[in-house]
């Protein structure tokens, strides 16, 4: 009957095609139970819904076993060679495991590692016991991928005496640093305030506090449970189909869920954790708890309690597992005891609501050179957010059509689209968005596993902007990104302007919820959790793909991570790059000619730009600098380099600095909300401040003035 139901679940998904096999076998312990499911559920999915059918085989094993021993000691200070021979073992024998299913290898793995990061607490701290010897000649191979693991125990203890040592040295410099101040005067002011301290005393301060922080290392590496271990291992087995497909635990996938949506229900605290407590780290503007006003930052919240129950006591608890007790339905009361800085101690009664992640959400402002300037509109969109657990909640293409709105009111000359930074999200959401600014036409090809490509097109013939329009975007611009900028490209609707070229990630994730597939017999091995699964991919409307190579704007600009390997390419896996046919679409009015006339123009101002050289100079010097992974551990040598290194970041950032004639002003629309709360006013301060320095926001309005 088990294995019917879970069938015939999986069957009614839409995307996913054949049948399951389910095997299962009784286990004497609910944990044991709960993994074997969990990994027939991961197995089956990916079989039947992800895009690449792959065997599961020894091939699929060994790519596993890389991931996971990868992930497991990345910088290769906990396992020794004999340790990865022993592994090694398992290699070859992770699909076996994965249709058994069997553990056996996870399990050794968790003993070893857990084994060895005893040890390494017992030498962390013998050698942060004694002074380092500052005058040696050794030197330290920073870079994980350019070490071999240690030969024995011995190599091994070296190799974490030159770790912590290189750590101590970094914290000295950053104490004498701050001591020092960050300009002249507040050097001279600070010099004659502050005891001046011997080498030795900031080799001791930083030594104890390098110590402190390994202290809390193993203390959140104990309050790890089989659940995180076992989540980490699955992700290396899903990784080999490709990087986007993912095991999300239940409170990661809610966690995903609030970034998506931008809101949550609950008191609107974010936490960490510090000496073993939670700690209040910020409190969000408007929340239920900054409107209560009595949770302050640095508060240390010792007990929850929910409405009149008992509280319980949550010392030494994960920030996870309490923030499960601290959020909660809108209307709900939430008593916490808290620790004030004063030493104080107070219940506090909050009662929960729907939480608002402003940052989220899309806001624009108006560039000017003069009062007499229209302006340029400027839109801000950090993600292509959506409400996908409730529904009804805010989306990026209503929000970026009411912005557009605002700003087509005030006359402005174009408008730029920011989306630099923005990693993609709503499918849907972007090929509505596209509609704002074309007629009818499709915005993007989708392909599934089987069959042919369909295109998802824009219905509505009503075209809400038809000015200029430039999309900025950047090597960080991804998926829901790429196709909104692709499909303005091609339509010959915008100008892209930005990074050599974005991230290069064609692919579309489906969520499955896992507890959905097993009968409620099984109610006793959930919460389960949930997969992401990359069951699409998507094309460019001309046939083209942004798998891989991404889109290159049309005019690129200096950027200072321009040398470094980034993006989908880079990634272990990734899905294959290739072509279908093209679309049918009618392309806009902006010639060829046209676009290589301002492409001209913008090169012109770029070259004779001397920020711009100065990005392209700090850009190949990071890159030389980054290459150098050999770092020297004689302590006026490092002092030196480090000091050289941090004379030319700063110089680099004295760069940035308010750009002479560009001025940001408030939407008509924004401006009674905004001014009416010291909160917006705040948030917007800073948000204009940040656009009054961006030499790369002050190359797209040029552009805008050009296309004009």
């Amino acid at each position: 009957m088990f294995f019917k139901m879970i069938t015939k679940r999986w069957i009614y998904l839409p995307v996913l095609a054949g049948l399951i096999v389910f095997s299962f076998t009784y286990k004497r312990h609910v944990k044991d139970e709960k993994n074997d499911v969990l990994m027939n559920l991961v197995v089956q999915g990916l079989n039947s819904s992800h895009y690449q059918s792959l065997k599961i085989d020894d091939q699929l094993s060994e790519k596993a076993f890389s991931l996971y021993l990868k992930r497991l000691d990345y910088y290769k200070r906990f396992f020794t060679k004999d340790d990865v021979r022993q592994l090694e073992a398992y290699q070859s024998k992770i699909d076996d495991e994965m249709t058994e299913p069997s553990f056996e290898f996870l399990n050794l793995a968790i003993k070893m590692m857990d084994d060895r990061m005893n040890q390494s607490k017992a030498w962390v701290e013998e050698i942060l016991s004694q002074p380092f010897d500052l005058n040696s000649t050794e030197t330290f191979e920073s870079d994980p991928e350019k070490r071999e693991f240690a030969a024995n125990e011995k190599e091994l203890k070296t190799r974490w005496e030159q770790t912590l040592k290189l750590q101590t040295m970094q914290k000295m410099s950053e104490m004498m640093n701050a001591d020092a101040g960050d300009t002249d005067e507040s050097k001279e002011e600070s010099n004659e305030s502050i005891e001046t301290k011997s080498l030795a005393q900031y080799e001791e301060e930083a030594r104890l506090k390098i110590k402190k922080q390994y202290t809390d290392f193993y203390e959140r590496i104990a309050k790890l449970e089989y659940k995180d271990k076992i989540s980490d291992y699955l992700n290396s087995i899903v990784n080999v189909y490709d990087p986007h497909t993912e095991y999300f635990p239940p409170e990661d996938k809610a966690n995903f869920d609030i970034q998506m949506s931008g809101q949550l229900e609950g008191i609107g605290a974010q936490l960490n954790e510090k000496d073993g407590y939670v700690r209040v780290e910020n409190i969000i503007p408007g929340s239920p708890c900054w409107k209560q006003g009595e949770l302050k930052e640095g508060d240390l919240i010792l007990k929850v309690g929910q409405g009149s129950d008992d509280p319980v006591d949550i010392v030494d608890w994960r920030v996870d597992e309490a923030v499960k007790l601290i959020r909660g339905k809108k209307g709900t009361e939430v008593r916490l005891t808290v620790e004030h800085i004063d030493g104080s101690v107070k219940v506090i009664t909050i009662i929960r609501d729907v939480v608002i992640l402003e940052e989220t959400y899309a806001k624009s402002a108006i560039i000017k050179k003069n009062d007499d300037d229209e302006g340029v509109g400027y839109i801000y969109l950090p993600k292509f957010y959506a409400d996908f657990s409730k529904g009804g909640g805010r989306n990026c293409a209503d929000d970026v059509k009411m912005e557009v709105e605002k700003l087509r009111n005030e006359n402005v000359k174009g408008i730029i689209i920011d989306l630099r930074n923005n990693g993609g999200g709503s499918l849907q959401d972007v090929v509505k968005m596209g509609g704002i600014f074309i007629e009818k036409g499709p915005i993007v090809q989708v392909k599934p596993k089987t069959g042919g490509a369909s295109t998802m097109d824009d219905n509505d013939a009503n075209i809400s902007y038809r000015g200029p329009l430039v999309i900025m975007v950047n090597e960080f611009s991804a998926s829901a990104s790429e196709i909104l900028a692709a499909a303005m490209q091609d339509y010959k609707r915008a100008i892209i302007i930005g990074s050599s070229a974005t991230y290069g990630k064609g692919t579309v994730q489906q969520f499955f919820e896992l507890d959905k597939m097993v009968p409620a017999s099984y109610d006793y091995v959930k919460p389960l959790g949930s997969i992401k699964i990359t069951t699409q991919k998507f094309y460019r409307i001309n046939g083209a793909t942004t798998q891989l190579t991404g889109v290159i704007p049309d005019i690129i600009l200096p950027d200072q991570y321009a040398y470094f390997e980034l993006g989908e390419k880079d990634n272990e896996y990734p899905l294959e790059s290739d072509k279908i046919p093209a679309a049918t679409y009618q392309t806009w009015t902006l010639s060829d000619n046209q676009i290589a006339d301002l492409v001209s123009k913008s090169k012109a101002r770029v070259d004779a730009s001397s920020n711009f050289n100065a990005i392209e100079n700090y850009a190949v010097d990071l890159k030389a600098k980054s290459d150098a992974s050999v770092i020297s551990l004689n302590w006026n040598e490092y002092k030196t380099q480090e000091d050289a290194d941090r004379k030319d970041s700063k110089d680099f950032d004295d760069l940035i600095k308010p750009i002479a004639g560009m001025y940001i002003e408030i939407p008509v629309a924004d401006q009674i909300t905004i001014q009416s709360d010291t909160v917006k006013v705040a948030s917007w301060n800073k948000f204009a401040e940040k656009l009054e320095k961006d030499v790369y926001l002050e190359e797209a309005v040029a552009v805008i003035n050009d296309m004009r």
